[in-house]
């Protein structure tokens, strides 16, 4: 029986790796303290230094891919005009679920421990979801228009759910038996992000939003 001077120099680093290879290799319904500590080869008892419940671990696995999607969103190749700036965070949101889908569907297709008992699981992600407003109001500004605080969030909202609903039909299998033509899917993303840009340049005249003095 494995004993806790078996177990690595750094556990808890460990034990959050570990959990991230069951997700990925057997599902998430298959993660469990007793099996990381199986796979590590520590006493079933050892994670529980570090988390209190599979939640505790599970939440730490989330707040990791948040923290890393909020970096690739943040490194990603930046423009003055704020336009196509955020055009460009629309493509690394995009690309960003191709390359890593295990990530995103952790972070927006799985049931997540409470937010509440575990508040440094969504940081990152508000710092994403800012980053977003940011990038509209610069957008606005550079525009001419000033719209109010909570017109930018529905913005915000609306430009999430266009490129989550697209990064759900890509990462899916359900396209594939569309048997589109190649050229339609890769074109898919820029096709997206031209009726996004469109559809905030519409809503310009309206009344939630007026021209700068």
């Amino acid at each position: 029986m494995p004993t806790d001077r078996a177990r690595p120099e750094d556990l808890k680093e460990a034990c959050v790796s570990e959990a991230f290879a069951i997700i990925a290799a057997e599902g998430l319904e298959k993660l469990s303290l007793r099996e990381v500590a199986r796979r590590l080869g520590v006493s079933h008892q050892a994670p529980y230094r570090h988390f209190p419940s599979r939640d505790h671990i599970l939440a730490e696995v989330v707040a990791r891919a948040f923290d890393h999607f909020a970096a690739y969103l943040d490194d990603r190749q930046h423009t003055p005009d704020p336009e196509q700036d955020l055009g460009g965070m629309g493509v690394a949101y995009l690309r960003y679920a191709g390359e890593h889908p295990l990530e995103y569907r952790l972070m927006f297709a799985t049931p997540l421990p409470d937010h509440t008992q575990h508040p440094g699981m969504m940081r990152s992600a508000r710092h994403a979801f800012t980053l977003l407003e940011q990038g509209l109001e610069r957008m606005r500004s550079a525009q001419g228009t000033d719209c109010p605080p909570e017109v930018i969030t529905l913005d915000a909202l609306f430009i999430w759910s266009a490129l989550h609903g697209l990064a759900g039909i890509q990462n899916g299998s359900a396209v594939d038996t569309l048997a589109l033509a190649p050229h339609l899917l890769a074109d898919a993303p820029m096709h997206l992000l031209t009726r996004i840009s469109h559809a905030l340049a519409g809503s310009q005249p309206g009344h939630n939003c007026h021209q700068i003095a």
